[in-house]
Parts: C-alpha cells; structure tokens; sequence
C-alpha cells in the first residue's frame, strides 16, 4: 500500500512540473502588441518598436476615406485594410533589425519597424 501511495505523489508532482512548464512556457510566447494607424496617407508613428524573438501582433488602423493595404516583404505579410476600421496581422518571432513596410496602394506611405 506504501508502495501505491508513494507512486501517486511521484505521479502528482510529475504532472505539476509538467503543468508549471507548459503555464510557463505559453507566457513566454505571448505575443508583443505593436499599433500603427494610417492618416493623410502617413504611418503614425513610421516607425515602431517591438522585441526581438518574441511573435508580434500588429494592429494597423486605417483612418483614411480610401483602404490601404499594409504590405512587407521582409516581414512577409500584407492585410488589406478598409476605411475607418481595423486588421490584425500575427508575425512570426523577429530576429533583431529593422523591416520596411508600406501601404502597396499609395506606395509613398512608408514605415520601419525596428526590432531589437
């Protein structure tokens, strides 16, 4: 019966490490929020900041009466963005530099994103 009981503990705290990694580990790669928003056909701010080896969630507001799309080649992502609302773009974690993005409608409207 010691031999049972014994077993359990081992067992229980087995899975209370197991658990205290997997919390542990999902905190870790909880997303950076990153916001822009778009007016006049200008990033505001044109360039954000973000951590490196961290994923991202960018949220580009679009404040403009026309859509903009939000577009990067080096961050390898575009989103479509209607007048007066708002995308959501999720990006992979970012080794640190800096990475351009532009509006591929109104190509002049340019930003960077400076990861670090």
């Amino acid at each position: 019966m010691r031999a049972d009981v014994a077993c359990i503990k081992s067992m229980a705290a087995a899975l209370a490490v197991a658990t205290a990694i997997s919390v542990g580990g999902a905190r870790a790669e909880q997303p950076a929020l990153v916001a822009v928003a778009v007016k006049g056909h200008h990033f505001q701010p044109a360039q954000l900041h973000a951590p490196a080896n961290r994923p991202l969630t960018l949220k580009v507001r679009n404040l403009d009466a026309a859509p903009m799309e939000f577009e990067s080649v080096s961050l390898r992502v575009e989103k479509v963005v209607a007048p007066g609302s708002e995308g959501v773009i999720n990006v992979r974690p970012l080794a640190s530099g800096q990475y351009e993005f532009f509006d591929d409608f109104h190509q002049e409207t340019r930003g960077t994103l400076v990861v670090q």
